[in-house]
């Protein structure tokens, strides 16, 4: 029970640390699902009662119809603002800017065509007349990537930022404001920005924005803090950022970044939408307007101003205003405190630690019924919290602590039961790769061991100039660390691609495909597997350098044929491998990395059994050693199609190698010259110095063919 414990600790200090390391610094990914999460919440909630102090007046289909193409002539808007102005509505916000001037206008059309225009009207001095006579506040757009000179609306209202040490309001860069005539006629304005996260939903809407130094509220906030008739509004900030907003007498909580999480109401039109076509008429009753917040915007699909939300996929912009108006007005707005984080983490480790060390003591009969409930309690407790208390909780990693541990709990305690049958499968692990293991495991007969003869591909990896590195470690302990460290992390991408193991010798890996089990296309999984490897060298380079000082280097071979593949030895002593000229030949082309400084050189028996599109080159035919027949030999530089200059490289050097093998080698140089200036590759320079010196030599018995013999 002591050996239990120990591990039962080690796996509670696992899960709790990397869980929760995974919370702090990978977010992103998670907190996407996290808010997933949170919208199944809304859902499974399902739609609530709407603020009836709330009214949206829509420029729909129907008013587009009936009242012309959008944009209007202003003196069309000016009238509905006037008529609900008549009805009583207590304040008006336009989900609208009006950047431009209106082309309709008598007064420009006149002045266009040179003629006298003073008795004429100029619509946009209309609006902006009956701007200034209405309770109506103007919409305007903060831009974060294009940056200008514009001025922002001036906002009549002092804004007081307490305890502030850093900056956390959005940064806008640019600002697209109304006309200065009409802006000027407005008592104040507020940004209409809606921003959505990562997955293209709105979540959450900044609450103010940060321009030119200045503080700018946003239009819900700006017609919530003149219905309360607040002159200051104060920012307060705590070590974390910004606690807490206080407009007169109220509250508001909200992130350290100024942002509210909106408690949605529900989907597409769960508030009071009322044609704009209908208010253009007067034909809308008075109760429907007075006194209430009036928003005015679009759901026309063709103005395009529909957004994303937890509750619907599509749904007017206009309607995010008014739901952060109905949060606000009724205090029921989500927010992280800024305890969140410290929340998360003890909530991650407090179930780690339940299921570990209380769950673990119980029958898997018990414990199974157990886990589940404790499942979907912590669902409805998240969803309480969220409801109820107003307060953000993180979903996922709880959840992920509850079942990592809970499979951990049924990892250790089947490892425990079963240990001596473990110890057994760890000896024969040692004997075989692990996919021979499985097999083996798996069918149990005795042909799997036989030897007998299989087409496989044969890949071969080794380090650059080992014996250096060798020389700069000095320490047999630091050589075995750095060669672990090193072999790890290119096993990982064989075994990922489906690749057996075979051996490792010294700095070198052997490797197979298609044996003991049956891989499709093994020729393009072992290719891929080394342009997988060499991608990540870089990577590697930068552990390896900081740890080691030095930058590593290898060359990879992969040649495909028959070999013979099963267990081999004496009857004492045996191990499961494939030997064959084909696997030799693997070897070889390894080495020939080195002489054509390349790190990835395949058969031309390989290269005809790719299935996949990659871009490579042929390097030379060689006969190499301990073979008599020449080999076609490639350089895969890439997975994919061939890049426009790539063609043109790989035309260019065919046709020289076209020359080289007809002996026109003054011909050849010419263009290896061109290529070798064009793209300084050590291949063309070989070329060059071939061509002058079969030349000079006069060879006549020229074949083509390289005899590559080590020294």
């Amino acid at each position: 029970m002591k050996g239990k414990l120990k591990v039962l600790i080690l796996l509670f200090l696992f899960i709790s640390l990397s869980i929760s390391s995974a919370y702090l610094f990978l977010p992103a990914h998670f907190q996407s699902l996290d808010s997933r999460v949170r919208d199944f919440y809304f859902k499974f909630r399902g739609a609530q009662k709407v603020s009836d102090e709330i009214v949206i007046i829509d420029i729909d289909e129907k008013s587009l119809k009936e009242l012309g193409q959008w944009p209007w002539e202003r003196s069309k808007f000016s009238r509905i603002l006037e008529n609900l102005s008549e009805n009583g509505a207590g304040i008006i916000g336009l989900d609208i800017v009006f950047s431009e001037s209106d082309k309709t206008s008598p007064k420009k059309i006149a002045k266009e065509w040179g003629l006298n225009a003073d008795s004429l009207p100029d619509y946009d001095e209309v609006l902006a007349q009956t701007i200034s006579q209405t309770p109506t506040i103007l919409g305007y757009v903060f831009d974060f990537d294009n940056i200008n000179d514009k001025e922002a609306p001036q906002i009549p209202a002092i804004f007081v930022e307490k305890s502030k040490k850093a900056e956390f309001l959005p940064q806008a860069k640019g600002v697209l404001p109304n006309l200065s005539i009409i802006q000027n006629a407005a008592y104040s304005s507020g940004y209409m920005n809606n921003i959505p996260d990562d997955s293209g939903i709105i979540r959450s809407v900044p609450m103010f924005i940060s321009y030119d130094m200045e503080i700018y509220p946003s239009l819900a906030l700006e017609m919530y803090r003149l219905s309360l008739g607040a002159k200051k509004v104060y920012i307060i900030y705590d070590e974390a950022g910004i606690s807490k907003i206080k407009i007169a007498k109220e509250s508001i909580l909200s992130d350290r970044f100024a942002k509210i999480y909106l408690n949605f109401r529900g989907p597409f039109k769960s508030y009071k939408y009322i044609s704009a076509v209908d208010v253009y008429n007067n034909s809308v009753k008075r109760e429907e307007i007075q006194g209430k917040y009036v928003l005015i915007g679009t759901s026309a699909y063709g103005l395009m101003d529909l957004r994303s939300t937890p509750m619907d996929s599509v749904i007017a912009g206009v309607e995010i205003h008014a739901n952060m108006i109905d949060n606000l007005l009724h205090k029921d707005m989500l927010y992280k405190p800024s305890w969140i984080e410290l929340g998360d983490l003890l909530s991650i480790v407090l179930t780690a630690f339940l299921i570990i060390f209380v769950y673990s003591r119980l029958s898997l009969g018990v414990l199974i019924p157990l886990f589940l409930t404790t499942f979907v309690g912590m669902f409805f407790l998240n969803y309480y919290i969220l409801f109820n208390k107003y307060i953000i909780l993180n979903s996922i990693f709880p959840m992920m602590s509850i079942s990592f541990s809970f499979l951990g709990v049924l990892t250790i305690n089947y490892m425990f039961e079963t240990r001596q049958k473990e110890m057994i499968k760890s000896s024969f692990s040692k004997k075989v790769s692990k996919q021979v293991m499985d097999d083996l495991l798996l069918h149990g007969d005795e042909k799997n061991l036989s030897a007998r003869e299989e087409i496989v591909t044969v890949y071969f990896s080794d380090i650059r100039s080992f014996t250096s590195i060798s020389e700069t470690l000095k320490s047999p302990k630091r050589i075995t660390d750095f060669l672990n460290f090193y072999m790890n992390a290119m096993v990982l991408s064989i075994e990922k691609n489906r690749g057996t193991i075979d051996k490792f010798i010294g700095d070198a890996i052997m490797a197979y495909w298609n044996a003991p089990l049956k891989v499709q296309n093994h020729a393009d999984k072992a290719v891929e597997t080394a342009l997988q490897q060499i991608a990540k060298r870089n990577e590697l380079n930068k552990t390896i350098n900081t740890e080691y000082g030095f930058n590593v280097d290898y060359g990879i071979g992969i040649n495909t044929g028959a070999v013979v593949v099963g267990e081999i030895g004496s009857e004492g002593r045996s191990d499961y491998t494939i030997i064959g000229d084909s696997v030799n030949l693997a070897s070889r082309l390894e080495g020939l990395c080195k002489p054509y400084k390349v790190r990835l050189i395949i058969s031309e028996f390989t290269k005809e059994l790719l299935v996949d599109e990659y871009v490579m080159q042929l390097l030379d035919i060689v006969r190499v050693k301990g073979k008599r027949e020449p080999v076609k030999i490639y350089e895969v530089q890439a997975k994919g199609a061939v890049s426009q200059e790539k063609l043109l490289e790989l035309t260019l050097y065919k046709k020289a190698h076209d020359l080289y093998m007809l002996k026109e080698f003054d011909k050849a140089k010419k263009i290896y010259t061109v290529l070798y200036s064009r793209y300084e590759k050590y291949l063309y320079e070989l070329y060059i110095e071939r061509c002058e010196y079969l030349k000079q030599e006069n060879v006549e018995d020229f074949d083509g063919v390289f005899e590559f013999r080590e020294k």
